[in-house]
């Protein structure tokens, strides 16, 4: 139950150090009453046995019961308390989204992107719509770069860099030449925004740009898209749209030798 003068929330992290610093970033936080801790998940769950709390900042890896088994366990709490993973390795993020986590913050801790995770955390400890957790992503049209968080840093990346985009339920995953960024963003949401931008949904796995594709090999119901050395599988369900727009798009030939 929220304190009157703010959350009550649990640190979980084996690394003292860790652990010391994110408590004290926490306790700078005017939203922030109450700061428990433990340094193991087993421990976690006797500070919880004794103490109602408004959330739970978790590491993920941890000897023994590691954070996303830990989230998993409390996720099956009558009134599960809502959990922010705090944690060096991005490539967990798919697990915390299936964890319904309320937010993935990467280590080191920034304090700005922490205050923001801060903020998702009251929002759901105030019963404010799940939409709003979700970061607006601009509109194509008022779009060129794209922000994207790496260790606490925000990044830009140009729209037209992106070759395709893998989904991750609610997170999608940006694939360029030369690295991946994920998006806290719907798959769904981007095929929308990006359609003029000339990005087409080929499987229910991936969205593609129609500038990056080098070659198409369709048969009459399935087929793959390469991009460059990378190739993609494009579902029955797609194919006929695929084709009818890669015909509609292709310039017409318009005179001169056959070779």
């Amino acid at each position: 139950m929220t304190q009157p003068t703010g959350l009550t929330v649990l640190v979980v992290d084996d690394e003292a150090p860790a652990l010391s610093e994110l408590v004290y970033l926490l306790r700078e936080d005017s939203n922030i009453g109450e700061v428990l801790s433990a340094e193991s998940g087993a421990e976690a769950l006797r500070v919880l046995q004794q103490h109602d709390v408004d959330g739970v900042f978790l590491d993920i890896h941890m000897p023994g019961l590691s954070g996303v088994e830990l989230a998993g366990i409390l996720a099956r709490f009558r009134d599960p308390p809502p959990v922010v993973f705090v944690t060096a390795f991005e490539d967990h993020a798919v697990d915390a989204f299936e964890l319904n986590a309320v937010d993935y913050v990467l280590k080191p801790i920034h304090p700005r992107r922490l205050a923001e995770a801060i903020r998702r955390l009251v929002s759901v400890t105030s019963a404010a719509p799940a939409a709003q957790l979700v970061p607006e992503v601009p509109h194509v049209a008022d779009e060129t770069t794209i922000p994207v968080e790496l260790a606490g840093v925000t990044r830009f990346i140009a729209l037209r860099d992106v070759r395709y985009v893998e989904s991750h339920g609610d997170y999608a995953r940006l694939h360029t030449e030369s690295a991946t960024h994920l998006l806290r963003v719907p798959m769904g949401t981007l095929e929308e925004r990006w359609a003029h931008a000339g990005f087409i949904r080929i499987h229910r796995s991936y969205l593609v740009s129609l500038a990056h594709i080098t070659e198409v090999r369709l048969s009459a119901e399935q087929g793959s898209v390469m991009l460059g050395t990378v190739e993609l599988a494009v579902s029955r369900r797609h194919t006929r749209a695929l084709r009818e727009l890669l015909i509609r798009r292709a310039r017409p030939w318009t005179g001169g030798p056959e070779e």
